[in-house]
């Protein structure tokens, strides 16, 4: 079951868009047998327990700032971090193989874990791999894509910029959101190379010079001699992570704006409100990449809610 309906397919305010061959945002409801659904809006829900499981899934660590937000909105819940950092970024796999590579890490996650939502907290995975993962899984989905419309619409200078993955910029799902929801506005697409791998080394404890940040954001600011861009679309969820270092180094103010709260009230517009209830389980995190989590990772994870860490997750049949 998917929707069509163009009231409701959305996430940030992107409505469903039959012209791209692009995933919806709205995850499609997953049945529970024997339960009577409960309404939500035009479309029969089955109802939430009270305490779900969420599973956030990102190609690193850039999903934490996702989860963060969430974790806010409904901290009864049980929370699973996934991280497929053994093939990270996700941005250098080929798009054939990354949705392969997405769905079978997925198969394992979901039989271990029996979410109620997942979370692709991933914008280079959400505008490809969506369809693929609503049509394999009897899970909703809810997906990350850049917030085009909201900040056209809040932009008064009329220039806004998109900073995102190399891939995600080249994404015709990104360039179809700005032919319709653009508004008038000038975008200008960003591909930053290496600002996904800085945001990764901050959390892990590196040292991330100001001058590299500012190489990969310079091209956001655009001054075309009668305005200059005032808001900036943070198209990857890694790019929070740096949003101190954004702020001191930009060339002048600029609203740049996070999608994790709008994903976060999306989860909840989807499971329901926190019922005040304490979380069934402490939150846990599983990385693939079959390697020690440094102990700077393990402080910085901790100061998510997260001590329960699991690395090497067994996916041997799955490469990019």
């Amino acid at each position: 079951m998917a929707y069509k309906d163009p009231d409701i397919a959305r996430s940030f305010g992107e409505p469903w868009l039959p012209f791209v061959s692009s995933p919806s945002l709205v995850p499609e409801p997953a049945p529970v047998l024997g339960a009577a659904p409960r309404l939500c809006g035009p479309v029969a829900m089955p109802p939430t327990p009270a305490s779900p499981t969420i599973l956030v899934f990102d190609s690193g660590v850039g999903g934490l700032t996702v989860f963060r937000e969430i974790m806010a909105a409904r901290p009864d819940a049980r929370f699973v971090y996934a991280g497929d950092d053994a093939v990270f970024p996700y941005g250098r796999i080929e798009e054939t193989a990354l949705v392969k590579r997405v769905v079978a890490v997925m198969e394992p996650l979901i039989a271990a874990h029996a979410p109620d939502v997942v979370v692709i907290a991933c914008n280079t995975a959400s505008t490809l791999v969506l369809p693929a993962l609503r049509a394999r899984f009897d899970v909703p989905f809810v997906g990350t894509v850049p917030a085009i419309k909201p900040a056209c619409a809040v932009s008064t200078s009329r220039l806004v910029s998109v900073l995102g993955t190399e891939a995600t910029v080249k994404r015709e799902y990104t360039h179809a959101l700005i032919r319709e929801f653009g508004g008038g506005c000038a975008v200008t697409l960003v591909g930053a190379a290496r600002l996904a791998a800085l945001a990764e080394a901050e959390l892990r404890g590196e040292a991330v010079a100001d001058a590299e940040v500012l190489a990969e954001i310079t091209p956001c600011f655009v001054d075309n001699g009668r305005a200059r861009t005032d808001t900036v679309v943070l198209a990857c969820t890694h790019y929070p992570l740096l949003l101190e270092h954004m702020r001191r180094v930009a060339p002048w103010r600029v609203t740049f704006l996070d999608p994790a709260p709008a994903i976060a009230r999306r989860v909840v517009d989807l499971i329901g409100r926190a019922n005040g209830a304490a979380a069934p389980a402490a939150p846990q995190a599983i990385f693939t990449a079959r390697r020690a989590a440094a102990p700077a990772l393990q402080a910085a994870l901790r100061r998510f809610g997260i001590a329960d860490i699991t690395v090497g997750f067994d996916t041997p049949s799955v490469s990019p």
